[in-house]
């Protein structure tokens, strides 16, 4: 199998890994969007030998300069987007946050595969990425848990399934009664991930869970309470379906993300990956997720519910409140009060580009207003 890939967001944790994935079979990277990190960048570059790459405005020189001239070099958001719609096969849409929305819907207008690792993309807009990937495009999830959902539900009827199941790990305080004095440390500590210090935090509290039920929402056309949680700490099962008759799917496998990004890049194929195999021991637990040692989980179903741009100011305002939390200013249980107290005061407006953007401004000027009034 040849693939051509173009990367948004090449120098994260996904990015790199795509790349990885890449060189195991020999693929072609066409086009690669790296952000800030133009070092990387340019090794990347000089690795795989793209048509184009895209860096933050700042760095263009930088970069210019270290590339020979038969690779292009754009920058900022125009250098993205047109590494989105540069001819490839799949697009992997890994740049974080809100920055990543715009190429995203370009690469999926121009009906590209498009394989999503941005989280915040599909939480915020998932309704209009679904209607532009309507032109010829495809959206397949990258995460380990919609991945898992969408290999459970390979032909089976929507009619049959009664729910899909994410698990979750329970995170570093999956037993810990009392979270009053949760330190920062203490919730970067995961037992079975190593990730970004945001998605981490966001695994300590569960606000990850409730964030990805509004993917699995989105992606995979449900009705919200058609989606449940699971707590599963050895996080060998990745997601599992119930169908109707009574009978469960669960896809297992072990924490490596280079599993569902080489899924994701060659579904339904299945080519050989040089890792080794994953031992079948051990015991497997599954817990029912307790919504009030950890209330951020009902907040996805809650932006869920009130439907527009709620979703975008969920994620909004849990962003600001995990950097207020890591820089010591809030307390861990004040990350749930900023987002909730957030969530609660906004009124969703009609789902669109613009409406997106005013809505997570005006969620990131109050939660700091929130979390200011929490530090007083």
């Amino acid at each position: 199998m040849t693939l051509r890939l173009s990367i948004l967001g090449s120098t994260g944790s996904i990015g790199t890994q795509t790349l990885q994935v890449a060189s195991w079979h020999g693929w072609e990277v066409v086009a690669l969007a790296g952000g800030n990190r133009w070092e990387l960048l340019v090794q990347q570059a000089l690795a795989h030998c793209p048509r184009l790459v895209s860096v933050a405005e700042p760095h263009y020189q930088a970069v210019r300069s270290a590339l020979p001239g038969s690779i292009q070099v754009l920058a900022g958001a125009g250098g993205n987007l047109a590494v989105a719609e540069e001819p490839a096969d799949t697009i992997v849409s890994a740049i974080p946050g809100l920055a990543g929305l715009a190429p995203t819907l370009a690469a999926a207008r121009a009906g590209r595969r498009v394989a999503l690792a941005n989280k915040e993309s599909l939480v915020c807009a998932g309704p209009l990425l679904i209607q532009a990937a309507g032109n010829g495009g495809r959206l397949v999830p990258v995460d380990s848990e919609h991945s898992a959902l969408w290999q459970c539900l390979v032909g089976e009827p929507k009619e049959g399934i009664a729910a899909l199941v994410l698990t979750a790990s329970g995170g570093p305080f999956r037993t810990k009664r009392d979270l009053s004095q949760v330190t920062v440390e203490q919730a970067l500590a995961h037992p079975n991930w190593r990730m970004g210090p945001k998605v981490t935090i966001d695994s300590a509290t569960l606000m990850n869970k409730t964030l990805e039920v509004l993917e699995a929402y989105f992606l995979f056309q449900l009705p919200l309470n058609q989606v449940e949680i699971v707590i599963h700490p050895q996080s060998v099962v990745h997601s599992l379906v119930r169908f109707k008759d009574g009978s469960i799917k669960a896809q297992l496998g072990p924490p490596d993300m280079r599993i569902p990004i080489q899924y994701a890049l060659t579904a339904p194929q299945r080519p050989q990956a040089p890792l080794e195999p994953f031992p079948l021991t051990g015991a497997l637990e599954f817990y029912p997720p307790d919504f009030e040692r950890f209330p951020c989980l009902r907040l996805g179903y809650q932006a869920g519910e009130m439907g527009g741009t709620a979703p975008a100011v969920l994620s909004a305002a849990d962003e600001v409140a995990v950097a207020e939390f890591l820089a010591g200013r809030i307390r861990y249980l004040d990350i749930y009060q900023v987002v909730s107290t957030v969530l609660g005061e906004h009124q969703p407006a009609v789902l669109g580009l613009e409406q997106i953007f005013a809505a997570d401004r005006w969620a990131r000027e109050r939660a700091q207003a929130v979390a200011a009034a929490l530090r007083a």
